[in-house]
C-alpha cells in the first residue's frame, strides 16, 4: 500500500520490475489516492501513471539542476559545505558558505605542509590530525578524503562540477582558504614536480639553501650553478632572475655566511635559563590549577553518582517513585553524569616531560649551526623552516636576514621588556635585517 505511484518508484522501468517481483510473491500493489486493477485497462492506467510520475520527477530534476547551475554561475556553492567550510547567509540573504574558524586554518596548514615539498601526504595528515583536524562527525580525516581535499579547487575559490561538462569553472563569491599559487604548488608536489623544480634539484644535498634563500637585491629565490675550471667544477649560488645583476656567490662563502647568521641568532645562556624558569613556572601553575579543577569536578561527579543511587533506592526498595518518574529522573541524572565525566576528562593535562623538552630545545637553539652542518639534506631543510618560516635573504652589503623568525626567537627577544619574578638579565641582540 502506497500513497501514490509517484512515491513507489522514480521511473517506469523500476515500477514494472518491482511490481513483477511482488506479484511472483503473491503481493498486489495498491494506491491510496489512485484507482487501477489487474485488468488490461487497469494495467494500462497503472503504466501511464508510472510514466507520468517519471516525467514529473525528471522535470523537477531538470529544474533543480538548472537552478543549481545558475547559482554556481553566480559564484554561489549549492551543495553540502566541504570540510573546512560552514553554511552561512550572505549580505543579500542567500545561503552561502564561509571558512570554518576551527577547521579552516588547519586545512590551510595541511596545504602549506604539502606545498612546501618537505612533507609527504601521510606526514601532513598526521600533523594536522594531531593539531585537531576532524570531520563533522568528530572522526579523523581518512587518507582518501585528504587526497581529494588537496585536489579540490573550491579551497582556492573556484567552483565547478565534473559531471556538468557544459559548465565553465567560476570564481566563488566566498572567501577562499588557500591561494591559487599554493593550490598549484600542492598539485605539482602531488604530481612529483613541485615548486617548478625537479625533486632531485629541490633535495640536492650540494645546495641545501636553494629556493629557501632569496636574493637580497630583487627578492627572487636563489638557484645553483656550476662553473667548470681547468681541473675541476666550482659550485655557486646565484639569483634566478635574469634582470638582476647580483653576481654568483661561491657555495662555501654563501653557506659560511648562513652559518654565521645562525651563530648570531643563538640566545645568551642567561636568557635560556630565564626562559626555562618561566616555562616551568607556568607549567607547574597549570598543573596546580588542573589538579584543583579535577578535585572539584570529581566531587561533583561523586555527588551525582550518590544522587543516582538514592533514586534507584527510592524506586527499587522503597517503591516511592513510579516507573515514569523513575525513568525521567534517571535520564536526567545520567545526562548530568555524562557531562561531568566529559569535563573531568578535559581537565586532565597530557603527561609531558617538560624538562626533557626544554633540554632538547636548549640544545637545538644553542647548537643550530653545528646541527645544520652535520644534518642530512632533509634535516637541514626542516631545521631551516623551523628557525626561519619565511626563508632568508642575502645581501652582499648587509649579509643574511629575514622578515620572520621562529616564535621561540621572538619570545626570547621579548623577555627583556616583560616583568618576571624569576630574573631580569639583559643583552640578547640577534643580528636582524635593517
Amino acid at each position: 500500500m502506497v500513497y501514490a505511484l509517484s512515491r513507489f518508484a522514480r521511473n517506469a522501468h523500476d515500477h514494472v520490475l518491482m511490481t513483477t517481483l511482488l506479484k511472483r510473491s503473491g503481493v498486489t500493489l495498491h494506491s491510496a489516492t489512485e484507482r487501477f486493477d489487474d485488468s488490461s485497462t487497469g494495467k494500462f492506467v497503472e503504466n501511464v501513471m508510472a510514466a507520468v510520475a517519471q516525467l514529473d520527477n525528471d522535470v523537477r530534476a531538470e529544474r533543480t539542476i538548472a537552478g543549481m547551475k545558475a547559482a554556481l554561475a553566480e559564484g554561489r556553492w549549492v551543495f553540502v559545505p566541504p570540510l573546512g567550510y560552514q553554511r552561512t547567509i550572505d549580505s543579500l540573504g542567500r545561503v552561502s558558505i564561509a571558512p570554518d574558524p576551527q577547521r579552516g586554518p588547519l586545512i590551510r596548514r595541511a596545504f602549506e605542509l604539502v606545498g612546501s615539498g618537505l612533507h609527504t601526504k601521510r606526514e601532513a595528515l598526521r600533523l594536522v590530525t594531531n593539531l585537531g583536524l576532524r570531520t563533522l562527525r568528530a572522526r579523523p580525516v581518512s587518507p582518501q578524503t585528504f587526497q581529494q581535499m588537496l585536489r579540490n579547487p573550491i579551497y582556492c575559490g573556484w567552483l565547478g562540477v565534473k559531471s556538468w561538462g557544459d559548465l565553465e569553472p567560476q570564481r566563488a563569491d566566498f572567501e577562499p582558504i588557500v591561494s591559487d599559487d599554493l593550490l598549484q604548488r600542492v598539485h605539482r608536489v602531488l604530481e612529483g614536480k613541485s615548486l617548478s623544480v625537479t625533486p632531485h634539484d629541490r633535495n640536492n644535498p650540494d645546495f641545501p639553501l636553494r629556493v629557501f634563500a632569496r636574493c637580497g637585491e630583487c627578492g627572487t629565490a636563489m638557484t645553483r650553478s656550476w662553473s667548470k675550471g681547468r681541473t675541476s667544477r666550482y659550485a655557486y649560488y646565484r639569483c634566478r632572475s635574469s634582470a638582476c645583476r647580483a653576481s654568483n656567490i661561491p657555495k662555501a662563502e654563501f653557506e659560511a655566511g648562513f652559518l654565521r647568521y645562525l651563530e648570531a641568532m643563538v640566545p645568551k645562556p642567561e636568557y635560556l635559563r630565564l626562559f626555562r624558569e618561566i616555562v616551568l613556572d607556568v607549567w607547574n601553575q597549570r598543573q596546580t590549577e588542573a589538579q584543583g579543577a579535577r578535585r572539584r569536578l570529581q566531587r561533583s561527579l561523586d555527588s551525582l553518582l550518590s544522587k543516582k543511587d538514592r533514586i534507584v533506592e527510592a524506586f527499587v526498595h522503597r517503591g516511592v517513585l513510579d516507573q515514569r518518574t523513575y525513568d525521567r529522573q534517571t535520564a536526567k541524572i545520567d545526562e548530568e553524569i555524562a557531562l561531568a565525566e566529559s569535563a573531568l576528562h578535559d581537565a586532565r593535562l597530557d603527561e609531558l616531560d617538560v624538562e626533557g623538552v626544554l633540554n632538547f630545545a636548549e640544545y637545538v637553539l644553542g647548537n643550530s649551526a653545528r646541527l645544520w652542518t652535520e644534518a642530512s639534506i632533509e634535516q637541514k631543510q626542516r631545521l631551516q623552516k623551523l628557525l626561519f618560516p619565511s626563508g632568508v635573504t642575502d645581501s652582499r652589503e648587509r649579509g643574511f636576514g629575514t622578515a620572520e623568525i621562529s616564535v621561540i626567537f621572538r619570545l626570547l627577544q621579548a623577555l627583556p621588556v616583560q616583568k618576571s619574578r624569576v630574573a631580569s638579565p639583559t643583552g640578547f641582540e640577534p643580528v636582524l635585517p635593517t
